[in-house]
C-alpha cells in the first residue's frame, strides 16, 4: 500500500485527538458547571436589589463557559462537530471576560464615567467572538491581539477599583488573572503533564481556569 492510500485510510485526526483524551478529561470543567451553578443561585436567592442582573450575567458566563468546555471535552463528536465545538470552546473566554467585566463596571465602578471603557471591550470581546467562530482561516496572531486587548482591558480602570472596592478586592482580581495566565502558559509549554492518561496538561490548565473564576467570583460576591 502507498504512503498516499496509508494517509487516506487513516482515520481524522480529530477523532484520533479525541480517542487519546485522558480520563478526566473535561471533568473539572463539568464539576465547574455545577459548583458555579449552585453557588451562583444561591448568591442571586438572597441578593434580590438591582445589582443583580449583571452579576448575574457574570454568573451565566461562568456557566456557559464550563458547560461548553465540558461537553467539547466529555462528548465524541462527529469531525465537523468536533472543529466546531472547539471553536466555540476558544470563543466562549471573550464571553467570560466580558461577563466578569460586566458587574466590575456596572456595580462596583458605577457612576465613575467609565462605561464607555466598558463598551469598548465589550465591542473588542464581541469581534473576538466573531472572528473565532466565523473566520476560520483566521491567523493566530489576530486572535492572540484580541485576547491581549480584551484581556488587558480593565487595566486602566485600576485606580478606580482600589478607591471604590479597596486593595483586597483588587488583589483577588489581579490574582485570579495571575492564575488564568499560570494556566494558559502550562497549556502553551504542555506543562506539567502529571498523568498523561488520566490528568494531564490540559487538565492543569482547566484547574488554574476554575481556581481564577472562583477567585472572581469572590470578589462580585463581595460587592
Amino acid at each position: 500500500m502507498t504512503s498516499a492510500a496509508v494517509a487516506a485510510a487513516a482515520p481524522p485526526a480529530a477523532l484520533v485527538e479525541q480517542d487519546g483524551r485522558p480520563t478526566l478529561r473535561g471533568m473539572l470543567c463539568v464539576y465547574g458547571l455545577f459548583g458555579f451553578a449552585v453557588a451562583g443561585a444561591a448568591l442571586l436567592a438572597f441578593d434580590p436589589s438591582a445589582r443583580r442582573w449583571p452579576i448575574a450575567v457574570f454568573l451565566l458566563s461562568v456557566v456557559a463557559l464550563m458547560g461548553t468546555s465540558g461537553l467539547y471535552h466529555r462528548v465524541r463528536w462527529s469531525v465537523t462537530a468536533y472543529y466546531r465545538m472547539r471553536r466555540l470552546d476558544h470563543a466562549m473566554i471573550f464571553v467570560l471576560i466580558t461577563g466578569t467585566e460586566t458587574p466590575l463596571f456596572l456595580v462596583g465602578l458605577e457612576g465613575r464615567g467609565l462605561d464607555w471603557m466598558f463598551y469598548t471591550a465589550l465591542a473588542f470581546a464581541a469581534a473576538g467572538f466573531a472572528i473565532t467562530m466565523f473566520w476560520v482561516s483566521a491567523p493566530k496572531w489576530v486572535r492572540a491581539v484580541v485576547y491581549v486587548v480584551v484581556g488587558w482591558s480593565g487595566v486602566p480602570a485600576i485606580p478606580h477599583i482600589v478607591e471604590a472596592m479597596g486593595i483586597g478586592p483588587l488583589a483577588l482580581l489581579l490574582g485570579g488573572g495571575l492564575l488564568y495566565s499560570i494556566g494558559a502558559v502550562a497549556y502553551a509549554l504542555k506543562r506539567p503533564n502529571p498523568w498523561p492518561g488520566h490528568f494531564g496538561y490540559h487538565e492543569v490548565f482547566h484547574a488554574f481556569v476554575v481556581a481564577a473564576a472562583a477567585t472572581h467570583f469572590a470578589v462580585i460576591a463581595g460587592l
